[in-house]
């Protein structure tokens, strides 16, 4: 008998422990990107961001990727933190604060000006 529940009590631990691990997961945020440099402004920003496990945004396509514990962080809070940096996050438009402080040629446009 003592067997038995010492084996249901690890079983139950060990669901338990299993519950408490980091959960990952993938969005793709549209962002108003324009350049190289913007690439580069928003990935180091995210490296920064608790719970963002990478970052890669695709300049052509403008679209950012990010992986991301679920414990840790949301999808919202990525976004703010991309607005943060000055630019749209799918439809969060970005700080204007931090907008204006972007390079021209970050600006929306801004590789055409």
């Amino acid at each position: 008998m003592k067997s038995i529940m010492a084996i249901i009590l690890l079983v139950s631990g060990t669901s338990v422990l299993g519950q408490n691990q980091s959960k990952f997961k993938e969005i793709k945020i549209k962002t108003s990107s324009e350049c190289k440099m913007c690439k580069e402004r928003i990935e180091n920003a995210l490296a920064y961001e608790k719970g963002v496990k990478s970052s890669s945004l695709d300049v052509e396509s403008k679209i950012l990727t990010v992986t991301y514990d679920t414990l840790k962080t949301t999808p919202e809070k990525i976004r703010k933190a991309v607005t943060k940096v000055g630019y749209d996050a799918d439809d969060m438009p970005a700080d204007p604060k931090a907008y204006q402080k972007l390079p021209v040629c970050c600006q929306k446009g801004g590789h055409s000006k």
